[in-house]
């Protein structure tokens, strides 16, 4: 049962890993932290100042009568239109900003992950040894060592030995 598990904990550290699995799950995140700006962009700038227009244009009028100009504040109230927000729309980029920020980090974080997995199997794979063992009397010895120093050997026979051996 323990081997299911690690085998299912590889295959799904191999999900993870994979690039576009990361691209889909950051897409996700930041197309969800857009739609609240366009979501405040819409309810609280664009459409209270649409409701504004509307009932100035429809022939509403209220005027303040000491100044003769249009009381927008009189207007709100008797439209039943909403104050325009922009605070809201400013939080909503805020939020916005911080989320790409904190997201920006953990790609930046799994990518320097990923690299440095990368570049250790590329070592692992890429380094040579620089040591073989003498078949006479097995000790370490340089890999292009021709002659073992231990035990003085001609390592070049050994070679021979083995071309004869394969005909």
């Amino acid at each position: 049962m323990a081997e299911e598990k690690k085998g299912l904990i590889a295959e799904f550290k191999e999900f993870i890993s994979r690039g576009n699995v990361m691209d889909l799950a950051v897409g996700v995140i930041i197309g969800g932290a857009f739609n609240a700006i366009v979501t405040s962009l819409s309810n609280d700038v664009i459409m209270p100042a649409i409701q504004l227009l509307i009932g100035t244009v429809s022939g509403s009028k209220f005027v303040n009568p000491e100044t003769g100009e249009p009381d927008f504040e009189m207007m709100t109230k008797a439209l039943n239109v909403g104050t325009i927000k922009f605070g809201a729309f400013i939080a909503a980029i805020i939020n916005f900003l911080i989320m790409a920020i904190i997201i920006f980090m953990i790609v930046k974080a799994f990518n320097k992950l990923t690299d440095i997995t990368k570049k250790k199997a590329a070592e692992e794979e890429a380094e040579e040894p620089t040591t073989k063992e003498c078949p006479f009397c097995f000790s370490e010895i340089p890999i292009k060592a021709t002659k073992c120093p231990h035990c003085t050997s001609l390592l070049e026979e050994e070679k021979k030995v083995k071309v004869e051996k394969k005909k």
